[in-house]
């Protein structure tokens, strides 16, 4: 298992091999954040909801029990207001 910390331990998560790949299960504290990918990722919300921002895609709310898809080698703007949580699959 893997812990990642970004963002002075705002972001956090564990790395976690599933039936679908490698994935991270993670938290996001209040606040805006950049991420960059190397992989393409989904990205699960399970608790909370997030304001996101993907190049050439319209901005969006993406809530608990919805996801949002980036493609690999990109960037992704995200915001939130309360504490979020997610699981986010790699390809």
């Amino acid at each position: 298992m893997k812990h990642n910390s970004y963002f002075d331990g705002n972001v956090q998560s564990l790395g976690i091999n599933t039936d679908e790949g490698y994935a991270t299960v993670g938290v996001i504290a209040p606040g805006k954040y950049t991420f960059g990918t190397e992989k393409e990722e989904r990205m699960e919300i399970t608790v909370g909801s997030l304001q996101v921002r993907i190049a050439g895609q319209p901005d969006r709310t993406v809530g608990a029990g919805s996801h949002f898809i980036v493609s690999a080698g990109t960037s992704f703007d995200v915001e939130c207001t309360a504490d979020v949580s997610y699981i986010c699959y790699y390809k």
